[in-house]
């Protein structure tokens, strides 16, 4: 079966400050953010028509642009507003949304001071990341080929199109060779995270331990899981982890809109068993997000 097309679906994107038709949401192939990654994305849920964390996401958004020295022409409460009424348009109570903003066409080279910034809200249909029988039988990662940058290398604190290139080259690696997904160390060689989610892992003191991200996103996902965790009365542990640590670990699980919180079974020669705290963890995020609460707090 052929797939569809991302550029050929029905529906509206926000485009600049107005709906458009999907199928005209369009770019000239010499912008700058198609030679020179200055781009920024965000990747949202929504539940039952509300968009979960959604102005962390647009803070993160505008934070990110400013970190690759443009500044995005709409405020917080703009886009905000934005992404709702394209929730609206779409139709869709339970979906994916992705705002991205990204440098123009106006000059073409490494410096782009006077190119105009642009900006797109699109909203789809989108199930979970992994289908549902491999999660809950928990996933398996590879190594990841390449490492994550340090901070003084690459803009780390932002969430740029660029950073994702190495992702991208890992995940396809690890598809071919029968896994779900692969595990990328830092600079130094400690564990960081997944292609596209955090990693946390149950050890054996039965605290939970996480890598602090010091040189990748603090996920809003991540962070909403460890606030869960606490609340459950788990202790959890934010430090530096190095790859043979995984041998003492339990239970694995990745943290991501796109991820939620997903098992993992294996990670190269390491073995972990998906249990209680995965399991809690995943009842705990789907009531959470599904809750008259998590909506108010969209708001």
């Amino acid at each position: 079966m052929t797939a569809i097309s991302f550029d050929n679906l029905d529906g509206s994107i926000w485009y600049d400050g107005e709906m458009v038709p999907w199928r005209e949401a369009k770019l000239h192939v010499l912008s700058h953010a198609l030679h020179y990654a200055s781009s920024v994305f965000e990747g949202e849920r929504v539940y039952s028509g509300e968009i979960f964390e959604s102005r962390a996401h647009t803070e993160r958004l505008r934070k990110s642009a400013q970190v690759l020295d443009f500044e995005i022409p709409w405020s917080v409460e703009e886009i905000e507003a934005a992404k709702k009424a394209t929730v609206a348009a779409s139709g869709l109570n339970n979906a994916y949304i992705r705002p991205v903003a990204w440098r123009g066409s106006e000059m073409m080279g490494v410096s782009a001071q006077d190119n105009t910034i642009h900006m797109a809200i699109a909203v789809w249909d989108w199930p979970s990341y992994f289908d549902a029988e491999a999660k809950m039988a928990g996933i398996k990662l590879q190594m990841a080929p390449y490492r994550r940058p340090a901070p003084d290398m690459a803009p780390t604190d932002a969430k740029a199109a660029g950073l994702y290139m190495i992702c991208t080259l890992s995940k396809h690696k690890a598809e071919k060779e029968g896994y779900h997904d692969a595990l990328m160390l830092d600079y130094r060689g400690q564990i960081a995270e997944a292609t596209g989610a955090n990693i946390f892992f149950l050890m054996d003191d039965g605290r939970i331990h996480t890598p602090t991200p010091d040189c990748f996103l603090d996920g809003i996902t991540r962070r909403t899981v460890i606030g869960m965790a606490k609340a459950r009365g788990y202790e959890v542990v934010e430090r530096a982890m190095m790859p043979e640590e995984m041998a003492n670990a339990r239970e694995c699980f990745l943290t991501g809109t796109a991820a939620e919180v997903t098992p993992v079974r294996r990670i190269a020669d390491y073995t972990f068993t998906p249990g209680e705290v995965c399991k809690t963890l995943m009842e705990d995020y789907t009531t959470k997000v599904n809750s008259p609460a998590a909506a108010a707090a969209a708001e």
